[in-house]
């Protein structure tokens, strides 16, 4: 197997049974090394992002390697980091094997250790992301889960939630985004023409309320009260 060695006399074909024994190598690797190690990436992401860059680099940088090995190496990375989305898309069994199940590791107030061991992380990054969540105490989650990402899902008990409106069965107007309508020094004439006002309104509100001109404004918002908010350079 000429392809585990040097790469001068590689053929297309070795190159891409390399890169092929590569991405399935470094999946397995991703998935022995758990989510703590990848962060926030998924397994093929994480893959996809370890290697390509690494490929072409070294073409680029060194003149006796050969690009046309390279290309063809990313090439088959791509076309299996696509077939691998693809895959879990359509069959579930083959998405537990590529991503990291959840773990459950707080359940009514409750520290799960076995979920720790599995998650592989500590008390004192449990402790992080519940103070991340402005949770000061373990016994007020219902829930945490490790998500396949490597991020927390926290859950309070609901006699720990704040008061919403919903709760308190009151009613609320709906949202609403303020519109941009002057960003550093100049007026956005599409988000005006949203708001269904023009340039000489906005001019002279500036005048009226702000003893102002737009060219001194940093930002200007307008809500659908027509209420403007105005920020001046300073």
């Amino acid at each position: 197997m000429d392809f585990f060695h040097s790469h001068d006399t590689l053929t297309a074909i070795g190159w891409i049974l390399r890169g092929s024994l590569a991405f399935f190598f470094l999946v397995i690797v991703a998935k022995v090394l758990g989510r703590r190690a990848i962060s926030q990436l998924q397994i093929l992401d994480f893959v996809i992002a370890l290697v390509v860059g690494d490929i072409i680099a070294h073409p680029l940088a060194e003149a006796d390697v050969d690009f046309k090995g390279a290309m063809i190496t990313t090439v088959v990375i791509v076309i299996l980091y696509l077939g691998g989305i693809f895959l879990s898309l359509k069959w579930s069994w083959f998405r537990v094997l590529i991503t990291h199940p959840p773990v459950t590791i707080i359940k009514d107030g409750e520290i799960l250790y076995q979920g720790l061991k599995q998650a592989r992380i500590s008390i004192d990054m449990i402790l992080e992301k519940l103070r991340q969540e402005k949770i000061s105490d373990v016994k007020k989650v219902a829930l945490a889960i490790s998500e396949a990402g490597g991020k927390f899902s926290v859950f309070l008990d609901p006699k720990y939630e704040p008061l919403t409106p919903a709760l308190c069965k009151l009613e609320t107007e709906p949202f609403n985004l303020p519109r941009t309508i002057i960003k550093d020094g100049k007026i956005n004439a599409t988000e005006l023409k949203e708001t269904h006002k023009d340039e000489r309104w906005v001019i002279t509100h500036l005048e009226r309320f702000y003893q102002t001109e737009v060219k001194n404004v940093l930002l200007a918002t307008l809500d659908r009260k027509e209420n403007l908010h105005v920020f001046l350079y300073k």
